[in-house]
C-alpha cells in the first residue's frame, strides 16, 4: 500500500470526527446567539481560510484536533457586556454549548451502524449462533484443554450459553491468559474444562485466542497461490498450485483453522501433505514471526471458502437496536480493558494507540472491508472521541462542565471559584493532556520500530502473508481503548 493510499483514510475518519464535533459546539452556540469566532478543523497556522459574517472557517496545519473559538470564552478575556459572549451566558447555556461537541460523535457513533443496517446489513451468520464447536486449530488453547468438535458450550466463565460474538469478545479481550471455566455439553452429558486463552500478537496488538471455529463453515484445503521470497514456505519447497491437504496428519478443516494452528508453532517444525499435480509430497516447515507480528509460512492462499453470511435491510427500530446494543459493547469491552490496565494485568504499552495506530487500523480497515471497513472504524472512533471529552479533565468539555457543576454547588453555600484557581485548573489539565500525548505517540513508534527491527521484511513484490478475508470467532481483538489523537475543544 502507497504512502498515500495508507494516509488517506486514516485523514477522512479523523477530519470527520472531527467536524462532527465542532459542528455541534458551532451550531448551538449560534442557536443561543453566542457569536463564534473561529471554526478551525486542526490546530496551528492555517492553511486555508474563508470568512463568513463574524465567523473564519479555517483548515490549521496540524491534523490531529480542531476548535470553535467563542468571543468571550477565554479566561484572560475581557468581558464587554455585549450579551454574545460566552462566559457572560447562564450556566445552563455554557453547558449545552460544552457538552454538544461529544453529544455529536455519540450519535454519529450510533448513526454509522444503524444506517449500515439500513441500508446494507451482513454480518457472519456465526455471530449469533449458539457455541457448537466445528473444529478445534492445533495446539491451542481448547485443544490442550480437551474441547472436541461436536461439542457445544453452555457457560464461559460468567456468561451462560454465550454467542459465538459474547465468546469471541471475552476471548480477544482476555490477553492476560487469565483461565476461564467452562461448561459443555458432550453426548448429552455435562462437562467442566478450564481454558486459558494464548496470545496472540498482530499490529502491535495482544489479545486472547482459544482456537474453536463454528460447525457450520465448510471443509477447505488450502491452496497455495504464490510465494513469499526469504520465508519459510520458499525453504521447505512448498510452491504455487499447491494443495495443502493435512497439519501433523490432521487434515485441514479451513484456512482460518490452518492459520490459526499455524500460529501455535512459532519456531517449532511442523508436517504437512501437500496435493501436487495429484501426488502427495510431504513438507516439513518451521513457520517464523513476521514484521507484522504474525506467525506465518510465507505464502498467499487462494481464495477460502466463503464464510454463511446474513444479509437483510433492517427496519429503523431494529437498526437503532443493532447500533445501540453495538456501541454498548465496544463501551464494556473498553471499561474492561481500561479495568485490566489500571490493576496491572494488562500491559499499557500493548493496549493504547495513538495516531499512528489509528491510522494503522484505518488503513487495515479499508484494505479489508472498504468503505464499510472505514466506516465502522469512523464509528468507533466517534464513540471513543465523544467518551474521552466528556471525562472531567480540565481543557477538554468534560473538565469545563465540571468547573460549571462546581461552581452552582458552591453558590448553594455563597463560594466561588476564582479566576486564578480555574486558569491553574487549565494549566494543570493542558500539562496532563500533553504528556498523554507524548506518551502514545512514542509508543506509537515504538511499537512500529519494535514490530520492523525484529524481522527482516521480505520483498516488496510478493505477498507476505495469508490476508484477512473475513472475521473469525475467538481470534479477532476486542476493540481496544485508544486515547484520542487531540482534544476537540
Amino acid at each position: 500500500m502507497s504512502m498515500i493510499a495508507y494516509w488517506i483514510p486514516f485523514l477522512v475518519v479523523l477530519t470527520t470526527m472531527i467536524f462532527v464535533h465542532e459542528l455541534g459546539h458551532f451550531l448551538v452556540a449560534k442557536w443561543l446567539k453566542i457569536k463564534v469566532e473561529t471554526f478551525s478543523i486542526g490546530f496551528g497556522p492555517r492553511l486555508l481560510w474563508y470568512k463568513y459574517g463574524d465567523t473564519e472557517y479555517r483548515v490549521s496545519a496540524i491534523p490531529l484536533g480542531g476548535y470553535v473559538k467563542m468571543k468571550g470564552e477565554n479566561l484572560d478575556e475581557e468581558i464587554e457586556g455585549t450579551g454574545d459572549e460566552f462566559l457572560s451566558r447562564p450556566k445552563w447555556h455554557r453547558f449545552l454549548v460544552l457538552v454538544a461537541g461529544p453529544l455529536m460523535n455519540i450519535l454519529t457513533a450510533l448513526a454509522i451502524p444503524a444506517g449500515i443496517a439500513m441500508v446494507a446489513f451482513q454480518e457472519p451468520a456465526y455471530l449469533t449462533q449458539p457455541v457448537v464447536v466445528g473444529s478445534v486449530a492445533i495446539a491451542s488453547a481448547a485443544e490442550r484443554a480437551g474441547v472436541l468438535p461436536g461439542d457445544k458450550i453452555i457457560k464461559w466463565g460468567n456468561i451462560s450459553n454465550p454467542t459465538w460474538s459474547q465468546l469471541k469478545d471475552a476471548t480477544a479481550l482476555n490477553s492476560i491468559q487469565q483461565p476461564a471455566a467452562v461448561t459443555l455439553i458432550r453426548d448429552g452429558k455435562e462437562l467442566s474444562l478450564t481454558i486459558t486463552p494464548t496470545i496472540h500478537s498482530e499490529g502491535g496488538q495482544q489479545f486472547g485466542e482459544s482456537g474453536l471455529f463454528p460447525l457450520d463453515w465448510k471443509q477447505n484445503s488450502v491452496t497455495v497461490q504464490a510465494i513469499t521470497p526469504s520465508f519459510p514456505a520458499e525453504a521447505a519447497g512448498l510452491r504455487a498450485n499447491d494443495v495443502i491437504t493435512k497439519l501433523n496428519g490432521v487434515p485441514v478443516a479451513h484456512f482460518f483453522w490452518f492459520r490459526a494452528s499455524i500460529e501455535n508453532f512459532e519456531g517449532r517444525e511442523v508436517n504437512l501433505d501437500v496435493n501436487r499435480g495429484g501426488q502427495t509430497v510431504n513438507l516439513k516447515i518451521t513457520p517464523k514471526r513476521d514484521a507484522d507480528g504474525r506467525v506465518i509460512l510465507g505464502f498467499m492462499p487462494g481464495a477460502p471458502a466463503p464464510i454463511p453470511m446474513v444479509k437483510q435491510n433492517k427496519p429503523l427500530g431494529e437498526a437503532l437496536r443493532y447500533a445501540w446494543d453495538k456501541n454498548w459493547q465496544v463501551l464494556v469491552l473498553t471499561k474492561e480493558a481500561f479495568g485490566q490496565m489500571f490493576s496491572g494485568q494488562r500491559n499499557v504499552r500493548d493496549s493504547l494507540a495513538g495516531p499512528i495506530g489509528i491510522a494503522d487500523i484505518s488503513a487495515k480497515s479499508y484494505e479489508i472491508g472498504g468503505v464499510e471497513g472505514v466506516l465502522n472504524v469512523m464509528g468507533f472512533l466517534s464513540l471513543n472521541l465523544g467518551v474521552f471529552n466528556l471525562l472531567p479533565i480540565p481543557v477538554l468539555d468534560g473538565g469545563h462542565i465540571f468547573i460549571i457543576f462546581l461552581e452552582s454547588l458552591l453558590g448553594l453555600v455563597g463560594l466561588q471559584i476564582t479566576t486564578g484557581f480555574k486558569e491553574k485548573l487549565m494549566q494543570t489539565g493542558a500539562i496532563v493532556l500533553l504528556l498523554l500525548m507524548g506518551f502514545v505517540i512514542f509508543n506509537d513508534v515504538a511499537k512500529k520500530f519494535s514490530s520492523r527491527s525484529t524481522v527482516t521484511p521480505p520483498a516488496k513484490t510478493q505477498p507476505v502473508s495469508p490476508p484477512q478475508p473475513a472475521p473469525q470467532p475467538a481470534t479477532q481483538p476486542a476493540p481496544q481503548p485508544a486515547p484520542q489523537p487531540a482534544p476537540a475543544k
